[in-house]
């Protein structure tokens, strides 16, 4: 009620603040460092959209601090020389170059995403046309990648890699209403119920544990590393597609902590590549290329071409489902909804 009729001043400042203090800085497992100081210097930050071509389509998301935007275009951007669609959904070479380009593309978010208000983001140059043919020249149709590292996009500072102890929860929805605005909308406090800790009735989060705790490596800085005041690295990817009329084709994002950038990649390709609705897209098995291992979905038709992946040498493992994608699309002039299978979540009109 308060924030309904004082606006969000109300939260930063006065009782309220006091109190969200006073229960991190007396937390009897971890207690917090955190000032009324602290929260009355936060503010919101509007960022531009990172956006970019896929074959006839352009594609909007999320810039930094989210790695979404930037690591989704890239996958996708890596696989634009091969002909996803006519290798399809049942060929075990399209998910094999699927994983690969994601495997490229997790290396750079990892070495160069961050705030950019603390390290210079080569959006510019991870997004770049020429620098992802040369990635993409990497990927090969028969054989894995013995091992992937973060390449040298245009206008990067030298950094490393380290992770980061994200974990795999956060809340996705899309709307369009009835003029046709549409929202692709991500909110997450890390963790399921965060840090545990509550105060005025709801819960705060445990987003600290989106940096790495890695300050440098081999000499060369982390760009997600830990700061005072900064804003973590996240991997929410809310995505707008837009058509070659440039109007709204779909619009897509997920659940699910780092996998949120595999599962909307492969939504995209399954419904620009494979011609899938987004409904048959989504409720795809899921791959996940990171690292020098591939996960793939428990209990799906892609475990039945681990021989072929491991043929290729993919370092495969087999992991339980926990996504939640979803999304709406244009089809016929009419909105049509998406929801994820594996989960709660549902669509409706009206």
């Amino acid at each position: 009620e308060q924030l309904a009729t004082r606006g969000p001043e109300v939260f930063y400042h006065g009782a309220n603040a006091e109190a969200l203090v006073a229960v991190v800085r007396n937390s009897p497992r971890n207690p917090g460092m955190i000032r009324t100081g602290d929260l009355a210097a936060y503010h919101a930050e509007e960022r531009p959209a990172v956006c970019g071509r896929y074959r006839i389509y352009r594609i909007c998301g999320m810039g930094p601090p989210s790695s979404g935007a930037t690591t989704v275009f890239a996958i996708l951007k890596q696989l634009e020389r091969f002909d996803m669609a006519a290798l399809g959904p049942r060929n075990p070479v399209a998910w094999h170059l699927i994983a690969d380009s994601m495997r490229l593309a997790y290396a750079d978010r990892d070495a160069f995403i961050g705030d950019p208000d603390y390290v210079r983001v080569p959006v510019p140059g991870l997004t770049d046309a020429r620098y992802l043919a040369a990635r993409s020249a990497l990927l090969s149709p028969g054989h894995a990648l013995p091992s992937v590292a973060a390449g040298n996009p245009p206008g990067a500072v030298r950094r490393t890699q380290a992770p980061s102890g994200e974990v795999p929860a956060t809340t996705h929805f899309v709307v369009v209403d009835n003029t046709g605005n549409v929202a692709s909308y991500t909110s997450t406090i890390e963790g399921p119920f965060g840090s545990g800790l509550t105060t005025g009735g709801y819960f705060l989060n445990n987003e600290l544990t989106d940096f790495s705790f890695v300050p440098e490596r081999d000499g060369a800085p982390v760009a997600n590393r830990v700061e005072g005041g900064k804003r973590p690295m996240s991997s929410m990817s809310p995505t707008i597609v837009y058509g070659p009329d440039g109007r709204v084709r779909l619009a897509v994002g997920a659940a699910g902590g780092p996998t949120i950038i595999a599962q909307v990649a492969k939504a995209l390709i399954g419904v620009l590549d494979w011609h899938l609705s987004a409904q048959e897209a989504i409720a795809l098995p899921q791959i996940m290329g990171w690292g020098d291992r591939v996960t793939i979905e428990r209990g799906t038709w892609l475990e039945a071409m681990i021989p072929q992946l491991q043929a290729m040498g993919q370092q495969v493992v087999v992991v339980p489902a926990g996504y939640k994608a979803n999304a709406i699309e244009r089809v016929n002039g009419r909105w049509v909804g998406a929801a994820d299978p594996r989960s709660e979540g549902t669509w409706l009109a009206q």
